[in-house]
């Protein structure tokens, strides 16, 4: 039985590879979570006890980290945890720069000791973002792997730094660290600020659907259990020192997503007036990246992975979902999912 130490695993993208790890095969998941405000026990349940352990900890917490590496014996770390909202970044940097810089350096530095120590077949995947190349302009080829670094918010500054140390300790010290960047994830357990969960909840609730400036910023799309089995590729068979962008070939802009969540919406659920007239644009975010897209030819090329699910599928399955599970989003709108424990298998740290 493999074992995985994930780090941000009651986050979104976290929680949803946790589940797709444990759905197949018998491997074993370490899960490490500060349960932040974004981080839900709720999105873990249902997860097999004998081979899901819960570790409520900070992953700047070196000792901590030590510690895991030394009882569990992971044959990996899958970095996920991060702050990741450009709003709250923009209104706090120093906390991204603390989980996602000195967080990485962190478990970068525990990871190395570790694989120093003994574990030779240890492998690390730092998982980042397609934000940290900035912006493309209208007639411009997506994002590939050699793009240089420009990014424009705190958020993006702290994941490209963290992006430039997990290179630097392959380089420098040949831990076998892999790098993926991905484009932007919707689906189940999504917290309700992003675009699509905040869309989504909003009109089902009648309120106001606001869109920054002129709603053209365009997205590239990824399923999120595309992007799970896109991890899962690249801890099976990435090369060490090797970056993979993760796309979803499904570049949109904001505006169109909006437009598409309130139609299926309006299939679904009635309402007192189509809910494409709760669409109010409000003034836009500071520094706000007009357009992303992905090439995600290497991976496909090298790995043999490409997105399963196109986005109407996928954002389909995604409103059936927050329609199903009404009660895991309305217990982050009234704050009752951080002051109730649900009872998952759970080690204090």
């Amino acid at each position: 039985m493999s074992t995985i130490l994930v780090t941000g695993g009651a986050g979104f993208i976290g929680s949803n590879f946790v589940h797709h790890v444990l759905a197949s095969g018998d491997t074993r998941v370490v899960n490490l979570d500060l349960l932040t405000y974004a981080g839900n026990r709720e999105s873990l349940a249902g997860l097999p006890d004998d081979r899901h352990v819960f570790v409520e900890g900070d992953i700047c917490d070196g000792p901590l980290v030590r510690r895991l590496l030394d009882e569990h014996r992971p044959d990996a770390i899958v970095h996920f945890a991060a702050e990741s909202h450009v709003d709250r970044s923009i209104d706090d940097p120093g906390a991204f720069i603390r989980t996602n810089v000195t967080g990485t350096q962190t478990l970068l530095d525990a990871a190395l000791e570790y694989w120093q120590g003994g574990a030779s077949d240890f492998r690390f995947v730092h998982v980042s973002t397609d934000e940290v190349y900035g912006t493309l302009g209208p007639d411009e080829p997506g994002f590939t792997e050699t793009h240089r670094y420009a990014p424009n918010s705190p958020y993006a500054a702290s994941k490209a730094a963290a992006d430039h140390l997990a290179r630097s300790w392959h380089r420098t010290y040949g831990l076998p660290v892999m790098i993926t960047n991905c484009s932007n994830n919707y689906g189940p357990f999504q917290f309700p600020e992003k675009l699509i969960p905040l869309m989504l909840i909003n009109a089902l609730e009648g309120e106001k659907l606001p869109v920054y400036g002129d709603g053209q910023q365009h997205r590239d799309w990824l399923f999120v259990t595309d992007h799970c089995r896109a991890i899962e590729r690249v801890l099976e068979d990435g090369e060490p020192g090797r970056v993979y962008n993760i796309g979803g070939n499904a570049e949109m802009a904001n505006l169109d997503v909006v437009h598409l969540l309130c139609d299926l919406l309006d299939e679904r659920v009635a309402a007192e007036q189509p809910r494409r007239e709760l669409i109010e644009y409000v003034t836009d975010r500071p520094g706000h990246d007009r357009r992303y897209a992905i090439d995600a030819t290497r991976i496909r090329d090298e790995l043999g992975w490409e997105p399963s699910v196109d986005f109407a599928e996928g954002l389909a399955k995604t409103v059936d979902w927050y329609l199903e599970n009404r009660d895991w989003w309305q217990r982050i709108r009234d704050g009752r999912y951080r002051s109730e424990r649900l009872g998952v298998a759970r080690v204090k740290s």
